[in-house]
This record gives C-alpha cells, sequence and structure tokens, in this order.
C-alpha cells in the first residue's frame, strides 16, 4: 500500500505547478493533503477529484484546510476531530477502509504570534487523550500531515537556533516523546535507515531551501500495530510544488 502526504500550501497553486499530474504517475492508494486554502465548490474543475476525493475546508476562506484522495473508495469518511475550535479550521479527515483508518491531519502552527502558540498546545491537549483511544480500539491508524513539530535534533539543521522557536519547543518535543515513547506510535520515516539532513520544509526566507537549511515536520504516524510494516520511503523533491516536499512512504498492509 503506496501512501502521500503533502501540503501543498494552497491546493490551486500545487495544481498550476503539476501536482496533480505527478499524483497520477505515482498512482498512490492514498494521498493525504494539508493546508488546500479553498472551499470546495472553488475546486469544481475535475482535476481536484480525482477518484474518491474528500475535502474538510476552514470556515476562513482562503485558510487551512485538509482533503484525502483515495483509488478506492472507503468505508466511510469522518469529518473534523469533534472539537469546533479546531474543526473550524478544517484540521482532519479521516478514511476508514475495513479495519485500517488513514487520517489527514494539518495541526496548528505557532510561529505568528503567541495566541496561536497556545491554540497549537490546546490542540495538542485534545489530541493526546483521542490517541490513546486510538491505541486500545484494535484498529490500524496512519496518521498523516503536517504535525509541525520537529522531534529530534537530527529533524531540523539549526536545532541550536531554533531551540526557542515554534515547532522546535522543550514542551513541543516532549508531547511527540510521550506520543512515540510511552504511547508507542511509530515515527514511520524512521523506521528505515534514513540519509542525514532529511527534510521536508524549508522558510521562503532566505536561501534555506537552496542549503537544506529544513524541518522535518511532516510525518506519517503509524499506531503500534503496524512497525515493522514500512517497506519504502521517500521525500520527493524533484518538482517543488510547496515550501513542503510529499513524504511517500510504501507498506506491506
Amino acid at each position: 500500500m503506496k501512501i502521500i502526504t503533502a501540503n501543498v500550501n494552497g491546493i490551486r497553486a500545487a495544481a498550476k505547478k503539476g501536482f496533480f499530474d505527478w499524483l497520477q504517475k505515482e498512482d498512490a492508494d492514498v494521498v493525504c493533503v494539508q493546508e488546500t486554502k479553498a472551499q470546495v465548490h472553488q475546486l469544481e474543475d475535475p482535476i481536484f477529484h480525482p477518484n474518491y476525493a474528500y475535502y474538510h475546508d476552514a470556515e476562513k476562506k482562503g485558510y487551512s484546510g485538509v482533503a484525502i484522495y483515495a483509488k478506492n473508495k472507503p468505508d466511510r469518511v469522518i469529518t473534523g476531530m469533534g472539537n469546533n475550535e479546531f474543526d473550524s479550521e478544517g484540521r482532519y479527515i479521516e478514511a476508514l477502509f475495513g479495519n485500517l483508518s488513514v487520517i489527514s491531519l494539518y495541526m496548528p502552527s505557532g510561529s505568528s504570534k503567541e495566541e496561536r502558540q497556545q491554540v497549537k498546545y490546546r490542540c495538542m491537549d485534545y489530541l493526546l487523550p483521542k490517541l490513546k483511544e486510538m491505541k486500545q480500539s484494535g484498529r490500524d491508524y496512519i496518521i498523516c500531515g503536517d504535525w509541525n513539530i520537529a522531534h529530534k535534533n537530527e529533524d531540523i539543521k539549526n536545532w541550536k537556533g531554533n531551540q526557542k522557536n515554534s515547532g522546535f519547543l522543550p514542551e513541543e518535543r516532549s508531547w511527540l516523546d510521550t506520543l512515540f515513547y510511552e504511547l508507542e506510535f511509530v515515527d514511520a520515516f524512521r523506521e528505515l535507515d534514513q540519509p542525514e539532513h532529511s527534510y521536508t520544509w524549508w522558510s521562503n526566507r532566505g536561501q534555506a531551501y537552496a542549503n537544506n537549511t529544513g524541518w522535518r515536520i511532516d510525518y506519517h504516524v503509524l499506531s503500534p500495530s503496524l512497525k515493522g510494516k514500512v517497506k519504502k520511503t521517500e521525500i520527493y523533491k524533484d518538482i517543488k510544488f510547496s515550501d513542503h516536499a510529499p513524504l511517500i512512504i510504501e507498506y506491506d498492509i
């Protein structure tokens, strides 16, 4: 099973850069998209509805939003995580295929101002019990998306200079420690040996992309039941669709 996650920083902008042509060639089973920045009524062109397509838009126009594209029709689709503060921003959509759930998640960013950092903390606090429930449910979960946190020093180029910045704060990294070590969820990308300096996001400031001054903040997070199922990983950088690179992972599922 092949699954792609991609923060497109505007689905219409990404389409103009060839995102959907690339998706067709990749032929993934499921594609999780974040930051669509569009309302579904603005996406009438058939290009935005490959196979089975499901969107969860933010109420605010041109902001946030997630989507899932699937080769096969899901048994069910759940829109929203059950909390209006975050659901009004279009941050969660889940497709159910038998005993497997694939989720497209877009965690809030706290980098713009302290008020947004507090929203991020509230989202983290709300999600953790839900993740515990997922672990205990007996279902298999693949939670794809932009988590907006770099976990370890090897996940960020300039780790020393970013320890007081949103996305690499001790509280955020500790939260991922809880997720990966206490709850035993799996960072799928790290299941296999990876080259040094493997990142999925680069600031638009300066020459961050050219110098590979990046962060790894896009993940496939697996329920403990799927540990050992990763066959192949790839961060796709041949075409730059946005400030994030798609993360492609193949599973033995």
